[in-house]
């Protein structure tokens, strides 16, 4: 057992892992740190931007600071953070973490971090917090920190939630006109997978590390404790390793059978394990997000995504057949997207009873390419690009047609206020249908589905509405 210290960093608040934002959930990227420092005898405080006021009392104290950020958002709200907390505490130590981390490692590093992390990161913020602790100026200095992602195995320990805010103040599970407290475990970490608009090929290039089987359980356990009645496997793909899947779903259902669970898969993994996924659903799986995209071949074909149109509609049939609920996640606008395939999806989510199961704001969603992506390596992306954009953390590309970036602003700005004012979702789909098909034919035939809609049960939902 290490030793624990009075003074430098292993003092108590003397760290502090600061998260802003994981999808409303309580963060992953704050419980396993906290778990690996606590078993190197550093005494870690934590914030969650996301559910807390910025604690001045907790950033003055601190001499390391870490900041969690998985995704785009959380690395916008993670620097507007890190500007405030130089301005509290100049002195402070300041590592940012994550996959958002390693992807923008240069501007970072150049800017305001002293350290940036990511990959199999949580030995490594072990060792830099040793250094930090032994000479602050020569960890500051350390050549090449954070410009590659670490991918060794590691030994988790079951990530520590205590002393975070309590799973009953993020999303709920929306089932059955009930809210459920949900908590969130991951069994794998990375994927297997080279999709060309994600930002995990980036970091972890086609390779996945597997929690073992007792520490997802015993980390299920503390939250089912904790007041949780559902569960997100917040793996990438739960489904890149079928087996080790199943041995998860099967230890968990044996020990709380009434406990429903989510997961996020590729459809060609839906069609590729159709008996796993049988099965899962009899587990207590009661929908799945996939990374549907697009139904468009073209833009399927370009971004890499290992699946066509007619798998989609395939995929969505296995699901229901085994009682699981397709929640898809899009990609409307790419360079190479059209206003008929957007029109193709809102039809795809009429025709197929699926518009109660995306959330507005999919409708909505822009190609990202941060540093790093992919998709520098296609043709087909270079002739799009404007360069990067510094505020937004992403390059710039322009759709041939202007038509079509300006309909995604005017979409954008229609869900949001939608959303402000808790519209219902439905009412917002025969919005965004107008604003695509002014059509009035079009229009009265939307007008009528969603009226026989209304009077379906809503498919089970997080209250969070961001997939990604």
């Amino acid at each position: 057992m290490a030793v624990v210290r009075d003074l430098g960093l292993y003092a108590p608040g003397a760290v502090l892992l600061v998260s802003c934002y994981e999808l409303g959930r309580q963060p992953q990227g704050l419980a396993l740190p906290l778990a690996f420092l606590e078993r190197a005898g550093f005494q870690p405080a934590t914030l969650d931007l996301a559910v807390e006021s910025l604690d001045a009392e907790r950033i003055a104290a601190a001499r390391f600071v870490g900041i969690s950020v998985p995704m785009h958002t959380a690395l916008r709200l993670g620097l507007q953070a890190a500007r405030r907390i130089r301005a509290l505490n100049p002195d402070c130590f300041l590592c940012f973490y994550g996959h958002y981390a390693v992807l923008h490692a240069e501007s970072l590093l150049s800017t305001v971090a002293d350290a940036v992390l990511g990959g199999e990161f949580e030995g490594q913020l072990v060792q830099l917090m040793e250094s930090v602790d032994r000479d602050p100026a020569v960890a500051r200095h350390s050549e090449g920190q954070g410009r590659e992602a670490f991918l060794r195995r590691l030994d988790y320990p079951v990530p520590k939630r205590t002393g975070l805010p309590g799973i009953e103040r993020y999303a709920h599970l929306l089932h059955r006109g009930q809210h459920v407290v949900a908590g969130q475990v991951e069994a794998s970490r990375g994927c297997l997978h080279l999709c060309r608009h994600c930002p995990i090929p980036a970091v972890y290039a086609g390779r996945i590390f597997v929690v073992p089987v007792q520490t997802v359980l015993e980390d299920v356990r503390g939250q089912v404790e904790a007041g949780a009645r559902h569960i997100t496997f917040a793996d990438a793909d739960f489904l890149n390793g079928p087996t080790h899947a199943l041995r998860v779903a099967r230890a968990l259902h044996d020990e709380f059978p009434a406990l429903t669970f989510d997961f996020t898969a590729k459809v060609e993994h839906v069609l590729r394990h159709r008996s796993v996924v049988a099965e899962l659903g009899r587990l207590g799986a009661i929908f799945m997000v996939s990374a549907v995209e697009s139904l468009s071949d073209t833009v399927l074909t370009i971004l890499d995504k290992g699946h066509t149109r007619a798998d989609v509609f395939e995929a969505l049939e296995v699901l229901r057949a085994a009682g699981i609920a397709m929640r898809p996640s899009l990609l409307p606008f790419t360079p190479w997207s059209t206003r008929q395939d957007l029109l193709d999806l809102l039809d795809f989510a009429e025709s197929a009873d699926l518009v109660e199961c995306i959330d507005p704001v999919q409708y909505t969603i822009r190609l990202l390419v941060p540093p790093g992506s992919l998709l520098f390596e296609h043709p087909e992306m270079m002739p799009h690009l404007r360069g990067f954009d510094a505020e937004a953390l992403t390059h710039v590309w322009e759709h041939p047609d202007p038509a079509m970036d300006t309909l995604q602003k005017n979409m954008a700005t229609l869900v949001e206020q939608a959303t402000a004012e808790e519209e219902d979702p439905v009412a917002t789909f025969v919005r965004i249908r107008k604003l695509v098909d002014p059509d009035a034919a079009s229009r009265a035939r939307q007008s009528s589905a969603s009226a026989a809609l209304r009077h379906h049960e809503r498919p089970p939902r997080i209250t969070e509405p961001w997939f990604c």
